[in-house]
């Protein structure tokens, strides 16, 4: 087969963004090609356009431009054509796409369109209680509607998604996002640095920075030594108009918890690892996200986690087993449960093997790649080729 992915971040060093979803779709895109099929990913919204290979999979970046009116529907129109002569060109046979902002919803492919539920602004703006941008909500309605079928990464993804748009739950299969388990091996699980908290993943207010912020204080308040550990690209935040969110974060902690803060910012992909090994806890205590790939990382790499509770988590993570999961608002209850860990050393090293157990029974990008490639060639008519 031949896949093409349309996305806005893949995870590439000339890639100009790339988070959980890029890293999602480049552990597939990888997987596939290992498989002995083709894969062509077009990055939309870079900084130039290019053209190269990396690991066998074929990216296509797509420089961003501005049109004298109407941007969203031209630059939509070129994307299209580039893809569709892909298609034509190198005999594609599906292309998929991501649900975020619609960006397929005025465009036509002549091979079978799949969305994949990574988030729509609509999904987000529900978990969050927000209201919708009405454009929003109908160019991801409309996209939806134009395709074949739908990926979830969990069932609550799609569960949520399909009552939002009104989409035939039927036409959405759930599956997990992986991982190269070969490439996430811990050889010291029971070595790190004793209390140290460690948080992955943007400085936004969904991701529940403010809440973690009060639940350190907590532990801080019991274990004085703890310390946090926060990486992670800033943001606006969307309540207060405030440039960064870590700037609002930042005057909730108590002066003592401030000092026991480190906030290292964006870094290179490749030295994550390093710091998922040196955490003695993860935490994660999101309220919004569709599965959320640092999770499952920090999983296999053999780390208790304490997570939020919120529907797709429960897929994730079996409470008490191989990690913890609480309510972001709970603050008493989210302290109480990491200096639990942080006060039993068999405790963390035991959840730490069940986690890792966990990922390997359902986060393996070896086997869910197969998934993939039975549910993708649902869609296609070999006999016309």
């Amino acid at each position: 087969m031949h896949i093409a992915y349309i996305t806005s971040e893949y995870a590439s060093p000339r890639v100009s963004q790339a988070a959980g979803i890029g890293t999602s779709i480049k552990n597939l895109a990888v997987a596939l090609v290992s498989k002995g099929h083709q894969v062509t990913v077009v990055v939309y919204n870079q900084n130039e356009t290019a053209c190269y290979m990396e690991a066998g999979v074929s990216i296509h970046l797509i420089a961003k431009k501005q049109y004298a009116y109407f941007t969203w529907f031209y630059y939509r129109k070129q994307i299209n054509k580039y893809v569709n002569a892909l298609v034509a060109a190198q005999k594609i046979d599906l292309v998929e796409a991501p649900d975020w902002t619609g960006i397929t919803a005025l465009m036509r492919f002549k091979v079978p369109l799949v969305i994949r539920l990574h988030g729509s602004d609509g999904y987000f703006c529900k978990l969050e209680n927000r209201r919708q941008k009405f454009k929003n909500f109908v160019f991801e309605k409309y996209a939806l509607k134009g395709a074949t079928a739908y990926i979830a990464p969990t069932s609550y993804a799609g569960m949520v998604t399909a009552k939002l748009f009104v989409l035939k739950p039927a036409k959405i299969k759930t599956i997990h996002y992986g991982l190269e388990l070969s490439k996430f091996t811990n050889t010291h699980p029971t070595q790190y640095s004793k209390y140290r908290l460690l948080y992955i993943g943007t400085i936004i207010r969904k991701k529940g920075v403010f809440e973690l912020a009060a639940i350190f204080n907590d532990v801080v308040a019991k274990q004085p030594e703890a310390t946090l550990t926060l990486i992670g690209r800033d943001s606006a935040d969307i309540k207060t108009g405030a440039a960064s969110t870590y700037e609002l974060i930042t005057s909730l902690f108590t002066p003592e918890a401030l000092k026991r803060v480190n906030y290292l910012g964006s870094i290179p992909y490749s030295q994550v690892q390093d710091e998922i090994k040196a955490a003695h806890v993860c935490v994660f205590p999101s309220f919004a996200e569709t599965l959320g790939m640092v999770t499952i990382e920090s999983m296999a790499l053999q780390k208790p986690v304490v997570n939020t509770n919120m529907g797709w988590a429960q897929e994730l993570i079996q409470d008490g087993r191989d990690g913890f999961l609480v309510h972001p608002t709970d603050i008493s209850l989210y302290a109480e449960r990491i200096i639990t860990l942080f006060q039993d050393a068999v405790l963390c090293e035991k959840i730490g093997k069940q986690a890792r157990a966990q990922v390997e029974a359902l986060f393996d990008i070896e086997k869910n790649a197969d998934v993939n490639l039975m549910y993708y060639r649902t869609f296609l008519c070999y006999e016309d080729r």
